[in-house]
């Protein structure tokens, strides 16, 4: 699985990334997290509010920091 944190490293975004950590490894779940800081990958993405989060190429939200147990809940399906 690969997890990408779309933003352009504001503090949302380091937090997003950091609750996605955590709850990956909460979950006990093998996956890839990767932020994507490039303004054009994350436009070809269609986002237009970060920090978004893509879970194996598919957003899946964006606009909102999620908890750790709101990520787990994405990442667990």
């Amino acid at each position: 699985m690969k997890i990408e944190i779309l933003g352009m490293g504001c503090p949302k975004c380091k937090t997003l990334y950091e609750n996605t950590k955590n709850a990956v490894k909460e979950a006990g779940i093998e996956a890839e997290v990767v932020k994507v800081e490039d303004i054009d990958k994350i436009t070809e993405y269609g986002v237009m509010m970060t920090p978004a989060l893509a879970v194996d190429g598919v957003v899946v939200l964006a606009g909102k920091v999620l908890s750790e147990d709101e990520i787990k809940k994405f990442i667990s399906k």
